[in-house]
C-alpha cells in the first residue's frame, strides 16, 4: 500500500479544518483526493478500507483537538454529573446536559452498527459524497429558513442555557438528525446544528449543544476501529498516519476556536452555498 507523507498531510489538513465546519471532513477526505487524480484517486477508490482505517485516526486526533479546546467544561459535566448521581439530584443542570448527550448519541451509535456495511460500500464513490455535499447544503438552508433569530438569548451559550431549551425528545430528534452523517458528504456538526434550529433551539444554543455532542460520536468511532490500524496493511505506512494526525489535531483546534465565535453571531448560509457548488460541480465531474 502506497500511503505518502504529502497525502497524510493533505488527508490530516482536510480532516482537521472541515471536520467541525458544517461541509463534511469525510466528504472532502474524498472528493478532494478524486479531484488530485492519479494514484491518490485509486489509493481512495480500490483500498477504501484501508482508507477508512486512515480517516479514523485523524479523526482521533480531532477528538483530542475538541476535547482540550472544551475541556473545562467536560471536566464540569463530569463531576457535576457524578455529584448529581451520589446525592440523586437528577434535576442538576450537569446531570441533565449530560443525559441530553447520551440521549442524543444512541440513534448514530446503533445506526452506524446496524448500517456499518452499507456506509462502508459507498465510502470511497466521489460520486455518492458529491451528491450527499449538494444535500448538505439544501438541509442548511431548509434549517436556517426554518429557524427565528433569537437575538434576545443569543449569547447565553451555557450549560444552563441547554437544560432550559433541551429536552428528551429535542436531544432524540437532534441524535437521529446527527445520523445522516455517516453519509460522506452530510456534515455531523452542520446537521446536527439544523436539527437543533428545527427544534427552535437559537443558533447559539443549537451550536452549543453540536459542539458537545461532537466528542462523544468522533471519540467512540475512533477507538473501536483503532486497533484495526495495527493488525492491517495500514500498520506499513503508521509514519504518514501519525504525521496526518499531528497535522489533524493542529488543524481542528485553530478551526474549532474560530466557529465557536463565528456562530455566536452568524449563519450557515455560507456553508450552504458552499456545499451546493462544490457538490454540484463535484457531482456533474464523477457522475
Amino acid at each position: 500500500m502506497n500511503f505518502t507523507y504529502e497525502q497524510a498531510v493533505i488527508i490530516g489538513f482536510i480532516q482537521g479544518l472541515t471536520e467541525l465546519f458544517p461541509i463534511s471532513s469525510l466528504g472532502h477526505a474524498i472528493l478532494i483526493p478524486a479531484w488530485i487524480g492519479g494514484s491518490f484517486r485509486e489509493f481512495i477508490s480500490e483500498e477504501n478500507q484501508a482508507y477508512l482505517l486512515i480517516t479514523i485516526a485523524m479523526h482521533l486526533a480531532s477528538s483530542v483537538a475538541l476535547f482540550i479546546v472544551f475541556r473545562k467544561r467536560w471536566i464540569r459535566l463530569f463531576k457535576g454529573s457524578y455529584r448529581a448521581l451520589v446525592e440523586k439530584n437528577y434535576k442538576s443542570t450537569h446531570f441533565q446536559v449530560m443525559s441530553y448527550i447520551v440521549i442524543a448519541t444512541i440513534p448514530v451509535g446503533v445506526l452506524g452498527i446496524v448500517l456499518g456495511d452499507y456506509f462502508q460500500s459507498i465510502f470511497g464513490k466521489p460520486e455518492y459524497s458529491s451528491a450527499f455535499l449538494a444535500l448538505n447544503g439544501l438541509l442548511l438552508i431548509t434549517a436556517e429558513r426554518l429557524s427565528k433569530r433569537d437575538l434576545a438569548h443569543e449569547f447565553h451559550d451555557s450549560d444552563a442555557e441547554i437544560d432550559r431549551r433541551v429536552n428528551n425528545k429535542t436531544a432524540l430528534a437532534i441524535g437521529f438528525g446527527q445520523s445522516l452523517a455517516l453519509f460522506a458528504g452530510i456534515s455531523r456538526f452542520g446537521v446536527t446544528m439544523s436539527a437543533g434550529l428545527l427544534r427552535k433551539l437559537n443558533h447559539s444554543v443549537a451550536s452549543d449543544f453540536a459542539f458537545l455532542l461532537s466528542l462523544p460520536v468522533i471519540l467512540g468511532a475512533s477507538v473501536l476501529k483503532l486497533p484495526e490500524l495495527f493488525t492491517s496493511e495500514t500498520k506499513t505506512v503508521l509514519g504518514p498516519i501519525l504525521l496526518g494526525s499531528v497535522v489533524s489535531f493542529i488543524a481542528t483546534y485553530f478551526s474549532v476556536t474560530f466557529l465557536v465565535r463565528w456562530f455566536k453571531t452568524r449563519t450557515l448560509y455560507p456553508f450552504a452555498i458552499y456545499c451546493l457548488i462544490f457538490g454540484g460541480v463535484s457531482f456533474a465531474r464523477f457522475i
